[in-house]
């Protein structure tokens, strides 16, 4: 029997090519544990959007105030408020705008850092090791990538809704009315039901990573892991609670859309 060629050795292990480094500090990210760095630090952004973004969308109960002798709805208000920031040190809308592609850029990373670090578990020799954790991993980690996804589908949906006003999504948005946006768009039933999934696959998410994001920052102890997973269990559940009782009122018709009208005894 002949004995095998070079060629035939090199069909059956290819030889990977390997990436060229990148000058430092870029070549961290090329690494496991820069990659698992880059995803707690931009996961640690978003949670705290996540989190001002709840409380502020809670004015949403805070009903019509009175503001340069007008009534106006309070969320008003605050989008108000969010669109002049550090005026007039920056033009109108400029600070908005830089925090939002802050945030932009945060999730692109977070995205890019998980789908790099699934692949570089993939082709480890130590797939494994990847296995047993994978059986031993709870409910939220398991479903990470799925509830990902959804929430990044969700986000394209809830900016065309909400943010851009395209009206073949949402034909009552109007410019600056985000009490009347909010209760118009939520008050459908099928936005609302859109709304619940995406929220729950958030809080999901959100417990997953909160939990996972001390581990890769190196702050792994056996002693903290109850307060971990306090904390985790925590925030999640209160961003699903916040955010759920939107549309529940809305649908419910505790909050309904129109002209801000401050009653005689708030007056």
């Amino acid at each position: 029997m002949a004995a095998p060629t070079v060629h035939q050795k090199s069909a059956s292990n290819p030889i990977r090519k390997k990436a060229k480094e990148l000058p430092f500090p870029l070549n961290l990210y090329q690494t496991a544990v820069g990659k698992k760095w880059v995803m707690a630090l931009t996961g640690l952004m978003l949670i705290g959007f996540v989190v001002f973004h709840a409380i502020g969308n809670l004015k949403l109960y805070l009903g019509a105030v009175e503001h340069n002798g007008e009534a106006v709805w309070d969320i008003d208000l605050y989008g108000e408020f969010l669109r002049e920031l550090l005026v007039p040190l920056f033009p109108r809308t400029y600070l908005l705008w830089f925090l939002r592609i802050g945030l932009i850029g945060a999730f692109g990373l977070h995205i890019h850092s998980a789908y790099t670090l699934t692949r570089m578990n993939l082709s480890s020799s130590s797939r494994y090791q990847s296995k047993q954790d994978w059986l031993a991993a709870n409910f939220a980690s398991r479903t990470t990538r799925v509830t990902g996804i959804i929430i990044a589908l969700y986000l394209v949906f809830h900016l065309a809704d909400l943010t851009w006003g395209i009206s073949a999504i949402s034909p009552d948005w109007e410019r600056g009315e985000v009490h009347n946006n909010l209760a118009y768009s939520l008050a459908r039933w099928w936005v609302a039901l859109i709304y619940i999934v995406a929220n729950i696959a958030l809080a999901v998410h959100l417990f997953h990573g909160a939990w996972s994001m001390f581990q890769s920052l190196g702050l792994n102890n056996p002693r903290w892991n109850n307060l971990r997973r306090l904390v985790a269990g925590g925030l999640a559940g209160a961003i699903l609670i916040a955010n759920l009782s939107f549309p529940i009122a809305i649908l419910a018709g505790a909050v309904e859309p129109g002209e801000p009208e401050i009653s005689a005894s708030e007056g």
